[in-house]
């Protein structure tokens, strides 16, 4: 049912394939300590995170009065790159993966992630010859990614209709119906649950649901 008609895959990269909201929350909240602003928790990030960061960080406690945007977006990036090595792939995302490309399936990411860094970690997890083609960004401002998934789908020419979006925030049903295709969301990610349902779109708890129709 959830594959029916498909033939290309799109996943979302961060919160979808990789499992980096701890690191995403202690990168936050290092900022905010600097900047003697209160801390946040994981349960009030699932809450607030949202595209663009710009406005997620503000929901978070930064006030861009006294400084722009650009410098903690910036300074997260380096914190997180340091603590990437305390993240990982979602438990079945490599086996969801293989079955797919067993089934003949075409794969892609598509993410908000800057393009050099997203490289490097889908070879650095050994991950990337599941992918036709690796879509992220130019810069590490996280504004959104509905032209580069534009992009994605010209390049393999491809009927939108025929793809299906795998991601784990409200961006990605966006950016689904902004590319009109079809859409799926996956609750270990980025917001929570109750936010995702406010979608309609189906929502996996385990990526591995996928393959369970």
């Amino acid at each position: 049912m959830y594959l029916d008609n498909i033939n290309l895959i799109i996943w979302d990269w961060n919160g979808t394939l990789l499992n980096d909201v701890s690191v995403c929350v202690g990168a936050i909240n290092l900022l905010l300590s600097d900047r003697n602003r209160p801390l946040i928790d994981v349960k009030t990030y699932l809450q607030i995170f949202t595209f663009p960061v710009k406005d997620y960080y503000q929901k978070a406690g930064f006030d861009f009065k006294n400084e722009p945007f650009e410098i903690p977006a910036m300074q997260f990036m380096d914190i997180y790159r340091e603590q990437l090595v305390n993240a990982g792939l979602h438990t079945d995302s490599i086996f969801v993966l293989k079955q797919l490309q067993s089934l003949g399936f075409k794969q892609a990411v598509l993410s908000a992630m800057e393009q050099e860094l997203l490289n490097k970690l889908l070879n650095q997890y050994e991950i990337n010859s599941y992918f036709e083609e690796t879509f992220g960004i130019d810069n590490h401002y996280g504004a959104g990614k509905i032209d580069r998934g534009k992009e994605l789908i010209e390049s393999m020419n491809l009927n939108p209709k025929e793809c299906l979006l795998i991601g784990d925030t409200l961006h990605d049903a966006e950016v689904a119906s902004a590319l009109g295709c079809q859409c799926i969301l996956f609750d270990g990610g980025h917001q929570s649950r109750e936010r995702l349902e406010t979608s309609g779109h189906k929502i996996l708890s385990k990526l591995s649901e996928l393959l369970s129709d």
